[in-house]
């Protein structure tokens, strides 16, 4: 989606249109915009009385999890459960997968260990090669 154009250039294509007497063509080719975006900017302020853009939407997936602190506190408590498990134990309706995506974002890992071991294979050919 593109970003709306900035309030304070919205007023003064409308007050060059309205307080100068400016025509609408003109004011289109002198602020680079198109006669199109003036003319919803007139419909927005008849409906509105103001032009300020409407407001947008949180871009992403779903943000069902917006305490970050009560869901660490969530998944220390039942770090044992699966992310369907979770699902169903967190109020409100919320998917296995938002669960996922949220455990990815706070960094917790179902990893049994932090550190990758070698292989006993490697262990035993490096003693054997450096006696």
């Amino acid at each position: 989606m593109p970003k709306a154009y900035d309030n304070d250039l919205r007023r003064k294509v409308i007050e060059a249109i309205e307080l100068n007497g400016m025509k609408r063509c003109e004011a289109s080719e002198y602020f680079g915009i198109s006669r199109n975006t003036i003319h919803q900017w007139f419909q927005l302020k008849s409906a509105t009385g103001d032009v300020k853009p409407k407001p947008t939407k949180r871009r992403g997936h779903s943000h069902k999890i917006s305490d970050w602190e009560k869901f660490r506190g969530f998944v220390s408590a039942h770090p044992d459960k699966t992310q369907t498990a979770m699902a169903q134990l967190w109020e409100g309706d919320i998917s296995d997968r938002t669960i996922s995506r949220a455990l990815k974002k706070i960094g917790f890992t179902r990893k049994k260990r932090p550190m990758a071991t070698e292989s006993e294979m490697n262990k035993s050919e490096q003693t054997s090669v450096s006696s």
